[in-house]
């Protein structure tokens, strides 16, 4: 079996807490009371995504190289 690594990026939800979206998997968001929780549910969204795109016939994303950074700004 094959594994893909996907990142994500986690934001905390205004209603407590935290969403999660996939950007290589565009559409592919999760949510969940706790890091973990949420982290946790990626792993299934994403297989499900993986699973629906592959029954139509399309091709499975692979993810190009992403770097995260933070910018600050003096304001």
């Amino acid at each position: 079996m094959k594994i893909l690594e996907y990142s994500v990026i986690l934001h905390q939800a205004e209603e407590g807490g935290f969403w999660l979206e996939v950007p290589a998997l565009e559409g592919c968001v999760t949510q969940g009371e706790t890091v973990e929780e949420t982290l946790k549910n990626a792993e299934e969204a994403i297989r499900l995504y993986l699973d629906a795109i592959k029954e139509v016939g399309q091709k499975v994303p692979q993810e190009e190289k992403l770097i995260f950074a933070r910018v600050g700004v003096s304001i």
